[in-house]
């Protein structure tokens, strides 16, 4: 589906939860069952995932997406979430904690209680980014040799007409 090729323009997000109460072994598990899937579709499976980590990872799955709108609305651009794929993902080793249980005949069994760093980072396809860079460069030429209260005339009126139309909300 995604190969991880994309155009330079392609608005990424990227989020890290660090030191989860998880191992890594478990949480690898989940997270490759989103690696490469559409934002909406990997919290679809995140959220029917019956393992106590998906949670974790949908959060930060959320934060990445949040991230790249942010980043898209600083950078002055707009970004259809629903455009968005999971890129990377991955689980690193955190610390361990050592602990120590008691045994038969005063002896003591050592343990460890593991802790992951999970990755998630999503990116607008390549397709998307193409018709997003086309539609700016269109605007910028419509809006060539126009004087400035027009200018900002325009733009008004294009932002009121956005602000119109029904925005498609996913289900929660």
């Amino acid at each position: 589906m995604a190969n991880g090729i994309q155009s330079p323009a392609a608005i990424e997000g990227i989020a890290k939860a660090r030191f989860v109460h998880v191992s890594p072994q478990k949480a690898r598990l989940v997270i490759d069952l989103i690696r490469g899937h559409r934002a909406e579709d990997a919290i679809q499976t995140l959220r029917f995932t019956k393992k106590r980590v998906a949670k974790e990872i949908e959060k930060v799955l959320h934060s990445a997406i949040a991230n790249a709108e942010r980043k898209a609305e600083d950078g002055g651009e707009t970004l259809d979430v629903d455009s968005l794929f999971v890129n990377r993902c991955y689980v690193n080793e955190g610390p361990r904690m050592k602990r120590i249980r008691p045994a038969p005949m005063g002896r003591a069994f050592r343990y460890q209680k593991r802790f992951s760093h999970i990755v998630v980072e999503v990116a607008e396809h390549h397709r998307a980014a193409e018709s997003r860079a086309a539609s700016a460069a269109a605007e910028a030429e419509a809006s060539k040799g126009v004087k400035g209260a027009v200018r900002k005339a325009r733009k008004a009126l294009a932002q009121r007409q956005k602000q119109s139309q029904p925005k498609k909300k996913g289900k929660k």
